[in-house]
């Protein structure tokens, strides 16, 4: 169901689980909170036994599915709002244990979220290893720097090797900082979270998905 986070902005959340394993926050996509995410709640919260919310990464706006429009958008985005959404969003769901998953934009934001000690652990789906140019503002720090700070060891990267949002170079260089990385040889950006993109993979989706629960369960 739909709740208003303190800060105002929107989530889909489940707590329908009678005792959680722990908490999952999600980071959507560009295209934001929407069907898709309302079913990935659902079924997380079902097949993972968590406590599940995901946040909307443009809360207030109205926009087209224009990827374009979207992109000027993120432009104008601020790390310490967004993050401050995560964190509510987390409180939210009651669980002394929290974990973060996000996708594309949301994936770049998990790297981010290191920063924050209240994740005890992160899955990136295929998360933007550097600021996009057109997304580069003096509110969006880099992933990378971010990283490097601490917390790196937390991470998990799932990422497709032929995704042009993480080049070798960049992926060497998040390897380089302590991040896990989990690679896919024929997989484009986007492969694993929406089977309505051409790019989806269900082989390998699926077993992205299973390194990520295990991953996040690790220690529980």
């Amino acid at each position: 169901m739909r709740i208003t986070l303190p800060s105002g902005t929107t989530a889909e959340i489940d707590t329908a689980v009678v005792s959680p394993t722990m908490g999952l926050v999600i980071a959507p996509d560009i295209f934001g909170l929407r069907s898709v995410f309302d079913g990935l709640v659902a079924r997380l919260a079902r097949e993972w036994n968590m406590a599940v919310a995901a946040v909307d990464p443009f809360p207030g706006r109205q926009m087209s599915d224009d990827v374009k429009e979207r992109f000027a958008v993120v432009a104008t985005m601020d790390d310490d709002s967004h993050l401050r959404d995560l964190l509510q969003a987390a409180d939210v769901l009651g669980t002394p244990r929290v974990g973060l998953i996000g996708f594309c934009m949301g994936g770049m934001y998990c790297f981010k979220s290191v920063r924050s000690s209240r994740f005890s652990r992160i899955a990136s789906f295929y998360g933007m290893i550097r600021v996009p140019e057109g997304w580069r503002s003096p509110t969006h720090a880099e992933p990378l720097t971010i990283l490097r700070a601490g917390g790196a060891d937390r991470v998990l990267a799932v990422i497709g090797n032929r995704d042009p949002y993480t080049p070798d170079v960049d992926v060497s260089e998040l390897r380089a900082t302590g991040v896990t990385i989990c690679e896919y040889p024929e997989a484009e950006h986007g492969f694993a979270h929406d089977p309505s993109r051409p790019a989806h993979r269900p082989d390998d989706a699926a077993d992205a998905f299973t390194r990520a629960k295990n991953w996040l369960l690790t220690g529980v």
